[in-house]
């Protein structure tokens, strides 16, 4: 199938950018998203043009590097795939199609489709993570996690901070992102003693690297390639609700 591209150009962060149009031509449908640009670039190269830059690792899901909004929706309009997962079946021939980056002032443009998200590492950097001395390892089964919990937890951790939440959002909130890393930690035993302390260094994070507030628009768990549920923001506002009653331990 032949598609007219139109995707957003841009040098360099102070550049101001374009939307500039391509024809892709002979797609197969079986080709991933990530492969039609990989076909787009080579001619733009062997036309002695500059390739279009954009973000790509594993290329299976996994990393969330694959930053795209394609056609207004971060990662495309299948649910729950990622731009590497999207395949070409998913579009018609004739089809227009519009590629930008992440819109967010969090994640400044750095060229064409890629932006810095640092920013969330940033966030994680705060707290997430737990520190705690747990000496050696135990055996297995040592500490019994009762599936319910661990299946709370595990759905947490399925966020592969790609950021689509923050680009989904009017207010490019990274609440989403944020009650995923400290509900996964909440739950568990270890993550539990440093629970108050992370969740206020988190929050404070996320406001101080640009990002906006939740306004229940939901369209970050619209957008969530790995299907993460609003629920834990409601349980990223319990815990820092928690953290402001001072324990009997202090």
């Amino acid at each position: 199938m032949n598609l007219t591209l139109h995707v957003w150009r841009q040098k360099g962060p102070q550049d101001k950018g374009k939307l500039e149009t391509y024809q892709a031509k002979d797609v197969s449908p079986d080709e991933s998203f990530l492969e039609m640009l990989d076909e787009v670039n080579d001619h733009l190269i062997k036309s002695g043009k500059d390739p279009i830059a954009f973000d790509h690792d594993c290329r299976e899901g996994i990393c969330g590097m694959c930053s795209q909004v394609i056609n207004g929706r971060p990662h495309g309009q299948q649910e729950l795939t990622t731009v590497c997962q999207l395949h070409m079946r998913q579009f018609k021939d004739g089809d227009e199609i519009f590629i930008e980056p992440w819109r967010a002032r969090a994640f400044p443009i750095i060229k064409d489709l890629i932006v810095d998200r640092s920013a969330l590492d940033a966030v994680m950097q705060a707290g997430g993570y737990a520190s705690c001395h747990t000496g050696g390892v135990a055996d297995a089964n040592d500490l019994l996690i009762g599936k319910p919990v661990a299946d709370y937890a595990m759905d947490a951790a399925e966020c592969i901070g790609c950021g689509a939440c923050v680009a989904a959002c009017p207010n490019s909130s990274a609440m989403l992102f944020t009650s995923a890393k400290v509900a996964q930690l909440a739950v568990l035993p270890q993550g539990k003693p440093e629970a108050r302390r992370r969740v206020q260094a988190m929050t404070k994070a996320i406001l101080d690297e640009g990002f906006g507030n939740c306004t229940n628009h939901y369209e970050c768990e619209a957008a969530c390639p790995k299907g993460i549920s609003v629920k834990f923001i409601a349980k990223l506002n319990r815990e820092y609700i928690k953290s402001m009653v001072p324990s009997s331990a202090e």
